[in-house]
């Protein structure tokens, strides 16, 4: 593929989530609020890629899952827990975490189930991927550390677990960072469908709705996950030991079943468990969150996402948006990682 054509069909991925948005994340009803504040602010001064690794990784037994992550700052710091995507892993976080932590925070970076060194307690545990089993894994993480409430923050996947552990346990949550705004999900909503070109946007959904993707993805995921890297950040030069270091957390034994089961959930052409009903019943109703929240834009995201404008109504506590400027794609964290830092500063005062 040219780099000419290569570069047509990641400008056509962004313009294409600009239309997928509203529609697809569920929040139509609110695209003509505004956000109480909007800014845009520019990338990081700091040199991203600063940071190679963090300190010895941690292992601890929460809930069904024996949860590997990353933790630094001091022990009885304000805690902060930073939330991955896919895909992706803990090391979007490697430059935000030394910000943090110089300021005094707690941070607790965790592998979500599927990914690095997070396993199942129990061969017999289903490998669900639906939305309210990540939230509610996040929730008994704290439970297992003995963190009462936390700042939470996250993009992708860790945005939504995020949205949904302040929406449904907002007593655990003193503030949020969540880029790219409201993005609780909702399989009723999923079921309507989008122009052709807003469809193509999320093509790989499809594809992993197949045993040819499931197998596909199975025997390519590094090559898969920097195509998404590419796609999603275009101007994102991130070079081979930047992506290895992330890719090894796709060997996980469980990653393939748990990306898989997510998407299909989200189509609803996989079943969920019954224990997260009465949490995805609530989820469906589309519920405002109430604590304190910045919300966070790239510029140059050109993975499917949402208008700030047609999430700003779901945020009825204090609020305020930012979008990210210079060329800064869907791995936020990772590609600004001052602004990102900022914005968790600046919640914590909101």
């Amino acid at each position: 593929m040219s780099e000419e054509v290569n570069h047509q069909r990641r400008r056509f991925f962004g313009v294409a989530a600009m239309t997928v948005a509203a529609v697809e994340f569920g929040i139509g009803g609110a695209v003509n609020a505004q956000p109480a504040q909007t800014s845009a602010a520019k990338g990081p001064a700091v040199e991203t890629g600063a940071n190679t690794s963090f300190g010895a990784l941690k292992q601890i037994k929460a809930g069904v899952l024996d949860v590997g992550y990353a933790e630094a700052g001091p022990a009885n710091g304000s805690a902060v827990l930073l939330l991955h995507g896919w895909p992706y892993d803990i090391y979007s976080f490697v430059d935000v975490a030394p910000l943090l932590s110089s300021a005094g925070y707690r941070v607790i970076i965790p592998y979500l189930r599927g990914y690095g060194t997070t396993r199942f307690l129990s061969n017999d545990t289903p490998r669900n991927g639906q939305q309210a089993a990540i939230a509610a894994d996040a929730i008994a993480l704290m439970d297992a550390l003995a963190i009462e409430k936390a700042i939470v923050a996250g993009y992708d996947w860790g945005a939504r677990t995020a949205n949904i552990m302040a929406a449904l346990w907002p007593e655990r949550c003193k503030a949020m960072v969540s880029v790219s705004g409201y993005l609780i999900g909702s399989q009723e909503v999923n079921k309507q469908p989008l122009s052709p070109k807003a469809e193509l946007a999320w093509w790989y959904q499809f594809y992993f709705a197949t045993e040819r993707g499931r197998l596909g993805y199975e025997a390519n995921r590094r090559d898969f996950a920097k195509l998404i890297w590419q796609t999603a950040s275009p101007t994102w030069n991130f070079d081979d030991a930047t992506f290895e270091r992330s890719a090894d957390a796709f060997d996980n034994p469980d990653h393939v079943e748990i990306v898989i089961h997510n998407y299909r959930w989200r189509l609803g052409l996989a079943e969920g468990e019954s224990r997260y009903d009465a949490y995805e019943r609530q989820l469906s109703t589309r519920p405002v969150i109430a604590v304190p929240t910045i919300t966070l834009e790239g510029d140059a995201n050109g993975a499917p996402h949402p208008e700030p404008a047609a999430y700003a109504g779901k945020f009825s506590g204090k609020y305020a948006h930012r979008t990210i400027t210079g060329g800064i794609g869907h791995n936020l964290a990772q590609e600004a990682p001052q602004a990102f830092a900022q914005a968790v500063l600046d919640v914590d005062r909101l």
